[in-house]
This record gives structure tokens, C-alpha cells and sequence, in this order.
């Protein structure tokens, strides 16, 4: 490794600055958004525009070092050990510019959802973000993007027209379905393995508004609604997304008054079309009587708070999948491991509908075409100390084997440790995928939060 006073040549030849384990705002430059993980590459990177990671990259390669690009630090534990490499962090490139008549969105790769999708939803379009306005577009997009109108669009790795990055040799190139196409194709899914990102063009839809909300059940009803849950997505259109929760809140300020401090089984959905159609479509479930719902016309802004994810970082663990439809058998085995009945401390356990566009590959699509399974599943409990950490992880393991005769595959943004990333690929894709690292990045200077080598 480096000593940290070598950094400053960098330093020098940048206009934003690098930072390292002398400087005092060390550990605030390398946190993320788990605050459980402990990041500590060689040094930090902050370039203020694409000139600065190209000088970032050209410095780690001719060092003896390897990159890492990060944004707002989400799904960031996936790196492991990061002691011989420079973690370029592209926060500062916020340029952002909405083309409504094309239907076009540019962004910098450190833009957050939070600032675009307001901002379409004036221009009555929306984009295929996902459940939380925190959460950076780049990263998102290149690892698939699995949004609230994916059944009808498709993720939003396939919504991406164009990217920008700094490529191993130094170059700052743009690439899309004429430049470049097998970069192109492999960036869209294989994340941050084949160059920094600098930004990206995507392509939105209109939307004026739709039917979306939230119904929210005592906890203690978890079994009933979920069974009714299971047995009525099968039968929904593309147009409508749901997701059902067992949601653990804690007493918090960013917290919803009425559901502060509570427990509830809650039902999402978001329908691209008329309120009375998604009355019915949803009636089974509205036929139980919620305690509280929310649903109504709504303009798309709206879909980046209904999932009331929490704005800032936390301590955390997780488990995940993709399942095929979950029986009423399995139904019954989830609700026993981590239930009302089950005394969990999980905050968090999802069940996203999947099936309609994100089952059908499109012509033009990148890497992570399509998404297997029915149903996504993403649990999380959060770290207080060493005790309520071992606790989470048991009811996550419990979790874990109740729904494991339905796992299918796995989403890689979701997954939040080091893993062999061919798992999440069939064996076409993940050769070809290992081609083009080969062509773009044959030393692997690049390390994506999910590793993809170069072929041999």
C-alpha cells in the first residue's frame, strides 16, 4: 500500500481532493450507508468532474492499485477488503438535466433519485426508480433496478439509453446501442466492473398520476393477509406493482406518526390506471378491513415515500432471494420463523411481485435482462449491539430456511456481502460478461461491489 503522504501527487492534479487515514474527516469519507461495514480502501478519491477520474484512475493503475467507485455508499459491504485500492467517490458529479419532450433524463453519477423524480413528476412522467428517493441512480441502474413500474416497464438497467465513464486506458467515453455495444450491454447489470461512471441517459414515461398507497393490518394479522396476498398477485395486470411487509417501526422522527413505534403487515401497491379499477383489483385484500389505508390518485412523486424507508444510515444485517410463488405452506413457515408469534426483531421483511416485464427480455437489453421468480425477498434487522445483532441473524437464518425450497436465484442489489457474483447470471451471460472484462479491463483494475474477472 501506499503511504499516505504519496497521495498527494493526486491530490495535486485534481480539483477536488483526496483523502486518506491523516486527514480528520477520514472516517466521514468512507462511510456508508450501513454503518456496520468498515470500509477502509487505501484512500478516498472525491473528483469534482470527469478530468478528476480520469487522473484518479491513470493514478491507481500506474501505483499498483485497483479502483472502486462508490456514490451514496449503498449495498457498499459487498466490496470486502479494500486495502489495495483507491474508492473513487463520484458524489460531486450532480449535474442533472430532465428533456421532457424526449422523454430523457441525463444524470451525474452521484445524483440521488430524491432530485429527479419530483422534478419528472411536474413534467407528468416518471422514471423506474425504486422504493427509496436515497438512493444514487448510477448504481441502482448498472445492478438492474427493480422499480415500482417494473412489471410494466421492465428494470431499469434496460430503460438506460446511454453511459458515460472513464475506462482502464484513461479514456472518458460515452457508450450506447451504436458505440461501443458490448460495453454497453455489459455495464447494464454487470455494475461497476468495467470503469468508473460518470453519468447516464435513461429514458422516462409518462405518467399524470396513479393509484398507489399503503394498507396497514395489526402485525398480529400476518398470516391472514399474507395468505390472501400470495393467492391475489398472480391474477394482477402488468400495470400494478404490490409488495406485502411484516414492518417493525422504531420510535423515530422520520418516522409517520400513526405507525410510529408499531408493528403492522402492510400491503403496497402502485396501479398505472383509474382508481376504480385498482379498487377492484385489490379488493380481496381491502375486504379484511385495513386499520388504515392510504390509497388514492396520486402524481408518481408520491411513490418515492410509500415504502418509508429510513434517509439516513443505520447499522444493519440482511438476508434476500427470488422465489417462485410462495404456497400457502410456505406462507405459513415464513410467518412462523419471523411472525408475530416468532418474537422477531427484524424491522424489515419484503415480499416484492415480480413476473410481468421483469420476466421478458427486450430487444437491446444489457446484461441483467430479465429477473427470475415471482416474488422478491429482502429482510433486514437493524444492529443496536452485539446481542441484537446475533438475534437479527438468527430470525434471518430462520427466514432463510423457511422459504428456501422457492429460491430461484438472487437480485444482485440486494445482496450484501462478498458472494460469487456468477450466481446471480446463467452461464451465457456470465461468460460473456467475462469476455468483455477481458476486452475493457484485462487487469483488472476494476472491482465491482460484485466481482466479475476477466476471462482467461
Amino acid at each position: 500500500m501506499l503511504a499516505t503522504s504519496q497521495f498527494e501527487t493526486l491530490s495535486a492534479q485534481m480539483r477536488g481532493r483526496v483523502v486518506t487515514s491523516s486527514d480528520s474527516d477520514w472516517d466521514a469519507a468512507r462511510q456508508v450507508f450501513n454503518l456496520a461495514t468498515d470500509l477502509r480502501p487505501a484512500a478516498v478519491a472525491l473528483p469534482q468532474d470527469v478530468r478528476d477520474v480520469v487522473a484518479a484512475v491513470e493514478y491507481a493503475r500506474d501505483n499498483g492499485l485497483r479502483v472502486a467507485s462508490q456514490a451514496t455508499g449503498h449495498n457498499a459491504d459487498a466490496y470486502g477488503a479494500l486495502e489495495d485500492t483507491l474508492l473513487v467517490d463520484v458524489r460531486e458529479l450532480q449535474e442533472a438535466s430532465i428533456d421532457p419532450r424526449a422523454r430523457r433524463v441525463r444524470a451525474g453519477a452521484g445524483v440521488k433519485w430524491g432530485r429527479i423524480a419530483p422534478k419528472l413528476s411536474e413534467h407528468g412522467l416518471a422514471a423506474l426508480h425504486g422504493s427509496s428517493p436515497d438512493v444514487g441512480v448510477a448504481g441502482y441502474s448498472l445492478g438492474g433496478g427493480m422499480g415500482w413500474l417494473g412489471r410494466k416497464h421492465g428494470l431499469q438497467a434496460n430503460s438506460v439509453t446511454a453511459i458515460e465513464l472513464v475506462t482502464a486506458d484513461g479514456r472518458a467515453i460515452r457508450v450506447d446501442g451504436e458505440h461501443e455495444t458490448e460495453l454497453f450491454w455489459a455495464l447494464r447489470g454487470g455494475n461497476g466492473n468495467f470503469g468508473v461512471v460518470t453519468a447516464l441517459e435513461f429514458a422516462v414515461y409518462p405518467v399524470e398520476e396513479l393509484y398507489a398507497g399503503v394498507m396497514f393490518f395489526p402485525f398480529e394479522r400476518a398470516a391472514e393477509v399474507l395468505h390472501a396476498w400470495t393467492a391475489l398477485v398472480p391474477t394482477l395486470p402488468d400495470e400494478m406493482m404490490s409488495w406485502a411487509s411484516l414492518l417493525q417501526f422504531p420510535d423515530a422522527p422520520f418516522v409517520p406518526e400513526p405507525v410510529r413505534g408499531g408493528s403492522f403487515t402492510v400491503v403496497h401497491g402502485a396501479f398505472l390506471g383509474s382508481e376504480a379499477e385498482g379498487r377492484d383489483l385489490l379488493r380481496p385484500v381491502r375486504e379484511l378491513s385495513p386499520a388504515m389505508d392510504t390509497f388514492a390518485m396520486v402524481p408518481p412523486a408520491a411513490l418515492g415515500d410509500m415504502a418509508m424507508d429510513p434517509p439516513d444510515p443505520l447499522p444493519f444485517v440482511t438476508t434476500t432471494a427470488l422465489l417462485t410463488d410462495l404456497p400457502g405452506v410456505g406462507v405459513d413457515e415464513l410467518v412462523f420463523a419471523v411472525g408475530p408469534d416468532s418474537g422477531t426483531n427484524l424491522a424489515l421483511v419484503e415480499l416484492r411481485q415480480l413476473g410481468g416485464a421483469f420476466g421478458r427480455e427486450t430487444p437491446g437489453a444489457g446484461a441483467r435482462a430479465t429477473l427470475p421468480g415471482a416474488l422478491s425477498l429482502i429482510a433486514l434487522g437493524v444492529r443496536e449491539d452485539d446481542e441484537s445483532e446475533a438475534t437479527a441473524r438468527g430470525y434471518l437464518e430462520s427466514l432463510d430456511r423457511a422459504v428456501r425450497p422457492y429460491r430461484v436465484g438472487d437480485y444482485a442489489n440486494f445482496v450484501m456481502e462478498p458472494t460469487d457474483t456468477s450466481r446471480f447470471f446463467d452461464a451465457d451471460t456470465w461468460a460473456r460478461l467475462r469476455r468483455a472484462k477481458a476486452l475493457y479491463d484485462p487487469s483488472d483494475l476494476f472491482r465491482g461491489n460484485h466481482h466479475i474477472p476477466p476471462a482467461e
